[in-house]
């Protein structure tokens, strides 16, 4: 029997394939539509706890407490910004942000876009994929070669999902944002920080960034925060659902969507936070000044907890963190390749 290509996408996310999927019911309650309208923003969020933004953390934790704890909410605060501005820019358009560029811009200023947004994804995932391979280093010990290949298994294994069940990726990412959350919930109970000091870090300080050394940690903390294939992803991801042309049903969607998007976005915040606070409280308070990778703090944790059940909650939620954050940064990179190149990223 001859062999023959197949005839759908074979991947969770194809742009032209999965435009329009998700059902909206004009008519339903507003909780209903809610609901409708909910989880590209939990996609999106997934950018903002990567492994790239624990490391920023834990090294502005265990070096200067509670002090840098503010940079991490004005970053939020300007993510949140630029996220709703994709959003909307998806919706009303019907277009991604690669594909306007394309349209919009000579060819070689769009060539010169797309560039940059390759390489963006490329280091950010290399960032992703090495977190989830540490990960399985800390979790069963194996070698952090064997750890990079478990990892790109468990991506083409959700990557093999048939195109339409988009709702199923989002399920995917929930269970792992959740384990992500649920778990530092735990550890912060475990450590026992200091909530006056907290509250304190979340003041703006100009006397904090008067220095070098914590002035180059904030720029880290803003770099590792603000992703910019995140944009391209999040005014993509937001055409799955279907949408009326009218001004209402868009403003409706607009609004919907801003909701989503905020929301998702402080969820992230909250896990960045507790992972700044995380480090603070049990390394800086206890002279532990200079824990700068993820795997020194693997190693800190269960001696100053006094729990091993520390340790294995982070590197459980490492793991869910490294392999959620790779799902959706190859994703991105479908939406750029499509959307600046014209280059079909699945199969049909």
């Amino acid at each position: 029997m001859p062999f023959k290509l197949p005839t759908t996408a074979t991947a969770p996310f194809c742009p032209s394939e999965v435009k329009g999927s998700v059902a909206v019911a004009p008519s339903a309650p507003l909780w209903k539509k809610l609901l409708q309208f909910a989880e590209p923003g939990l996609l999106i969020s997934i950018g903002y706890m990567d492994p790239g933004n624990w490391a920023t953390d834990i090294e502005a934790g265990s070096r200067y407490g509670y002090t840098l704890l503010f940079v991490v909410v004005l970053s939020s605060l300007a993510v949140m910004v630029l996220q709703c501005l994709s959003m909307r820019l998806g919706i009303v358009t019907g277009k991604d942000l690669a594909q306007l560029s394309r349209e919009r811009y000579a060819k070689p200023v769009a060539n010169a876009q797309w560039a940059p947004a390759e390489l963006s994804i490329i280091a950010c995932d290399l960032a992703e994929v090495l977190g989830g391979a540490l990960a399985f280093h800390l979790l069963f010990k194996v070698s952090l070669m064997w750890g990079v290949i478990l990892t790109a298994f468990d991506t083409l294994i959700v990557l093999g999902l048939k195109g339409k069940n988009f709702r199923d990726l989002e399920a995917i990412m929930l269970g792992l944002i959740a384990t992500i959350g649920v778990g530092y919930v735990v550890e912060l109970l475990l450590v026992k920080p200091h909530w006056p000091a907290v509250a304190a870090g979340l003041v703006p300080s100009i006397d904090a960034l008067s220095k070098r050394e914590p002035l180059y940690l904030a720029i880290g903390i803003l770099g590792a925060t603000v992703m910019p294939h995140n944009l391209y992803l999040h005014s993509s991801i937001v055409q799955t659902r279907v949408v009326n042309r009218d001004r209402k049903s868009l403003a409706s969607a607009i609004t919907l969507s801003r909701l989503d998007t905020i929301v998702s976005l402080i969820l992230a915040l909250l896990i960045n936070a507790a992972i700044l606070i995380l480090a603070a409280s049990a390394f800086h308070e206890t002279g532990h000044t200079q824990v700068t990778e993820i795997e020194d703090a693997y190693k800190l944790l269960a001696p100053i907890v006094g729990s091993g059940f520390a340790t294995i909650l982070f590197a459980v939620t490492l793991f869910a963190s490294g392999q959620s954050s790779t799902f959706t940064g190859t994703i991105a990179g479908r939406v750029i390749v499509e959307g600046f190149l014209r280059l079909r990223s699945c199969l049909r």
